[in-house]
C-alpha cells in the first residue's frame, strides 16, 4: 500500500521538476534572443516581419489574412494544427511599446485573429489568442498568436503560452493598455 501512495507523488515531482526545467530552457532562450544582435531592430537593423507584411522581401509566409494594418499568417514553427501569427504592419517591437492609443489597432487584430480561426472551424473561445511579453519574445516585431488546439501543444509550449508574466492573453493585453497613459 505505501509505494500505490509514493507513485503519484513522485509522478508530479517529475512533472514540478520538468516545468521547472520548461521554463528555465525559456528563460534561457529568450535571454539569448533579447541579447542577439540579429533580433535587435535598434539603429536601422531589419525586421524581416516588416518584410512579410509589407512584401518586400521574399519568400514570405503566405498572407491569409490582409488588412490596411495588419497581416495573419501561419507560425512558421507550429505550436499546434493551427498557429497562426498576427502582426501589424507598423512596427513596435513588443506590447510594451504600446499605450492607450492603440487599443483599436490591438482589438482589430484580436477580431481579425477570432474570424480567421472561425473560417478555419475553430472555436476561438476554446483557442490560445495573446502576445509574449519582453524578454520572452522571439522577434522584436508585435505579434499575436492563435493556437489551436491546445491538447497538441507539447509540455513545453503550454508553458510558453500559459497566462503568465510572459504571456498575455489579447483581452488581458487590451484591459492593460486601456491602463496606460498617452
Amino acid at each position: 500500500m505505501p509505494n500505490q501512495s509514493k507513485s503519484p507523488m513522485k509522478r508530479k515531482a517529475k512533472m514540478y521538476i520538468a516545468g521547472l526545467a520548461g521554463l528555465g530552457l525559456i528563460v534561457l532562450v529568450s535571454i539569448y534572443n533579447c541579447t542577439s544582435s540579429e533580433s535587435r531592430q535598434a539603429n536601422g537593423q531589419k525586421c524581416f516581419f516588416c518584410d512579410f507584411a509589407h512584401r518586400r522581401q521574399g519568400p514570405p509566409p503566405v498572407l491569409e489574412v490582409e488588412t490596411a494594418e495588419y497581416v495573419i499568417f501561419k507560425d512558421k514553427y507550429p505550436a499546434a494544427k493551427h498557429h497562426y501569427l498576427a502582426i501589424p504592419k507598423e512596427h513596435f517591437d513588443s506590447l510594451k511599446a504600446l499605450n492607450k492609443s492603440h487599443v483599436g489597432l490591438v482589438r482589430r487584430m484580436e477580431q481579425g485573429m477570432m474570424e480567421f480561426l472561425r473560417s478555419k472551424d475553430v472555436d476561438p473561445k476554446e483557442a490560445i489568442v495573446g502576445f509574449h511579453l519582453p524578454p520572452f519574445i522571439s522577434v522584436r516585431h508585435l505579434h499575436l498568436h492563435g493556437i489551436y488546439p491546445p491538447a497538441d501543444m507539447s509540455f513545453g509550449n503550454r508553458i510558453s503560452f500559459m497566462p503568465s508574466f510572459w504571456f498575455k492573453k489579447s483581452n488581458d493585453a487590451i484591459l492593460d493598455l486601456e491602463g496606460r497613459d498617452l
